[in-house]
């Protein structure tokens, strides 16, 4: 996937209509029921937003346990979807590198919902 087409050019206003916020991953237990590895995973994006559930193929560089307590960055805004018995209300987000997929996150400790500029 890291050589992928760049996609088409958007507006600054269809990139503000992506809401991408920080949250704290709660609780992550492994997904032996989905078709490729995944971890099922509970992040907290603040009192604002609050947990919301997902699934993530992270498996090549993760384990539930190393999860825990780690900021992610994640995709509020879209429609929740049903990943076989999971329903998955947030996308978290990562970058591809040769074994895998790797999480992207804030640096340094920011609050849980802020939003990415």
């Amino acid at each position: 996937m890291a050589d992928a087409a760049p996609a088409p050019e958007i507006t600054f206003d269809d990139f503000l209509k992506v809401d991408i916020r920080v949250g704290r991953v709660t609780r992550a237990e492994p997904f032996p029921e989905a078709r490729k590895p995944a971890i099922k995973l509970w992040v907290d994006f603040g009192p604002e937003i609050g947990e919301r559930r997902s699934s993530a193929q992270i498996t090549a560089h993760y384990t539930p346990e190393t999860l825990i307590g780690r900021q992610v960055m994640g995709v509020v805004n879209f429609p929740p979807r049903q990943i076989g018995p999971v329903r998955s209300e947030v996308l978290i987000l990562g970058a591809y590198d040769d074994s895998g997929v790797v999480l992207i996150a804030p640096d340094h400790e920011v609050p849980l919902g802020s939003r990415m500029m």
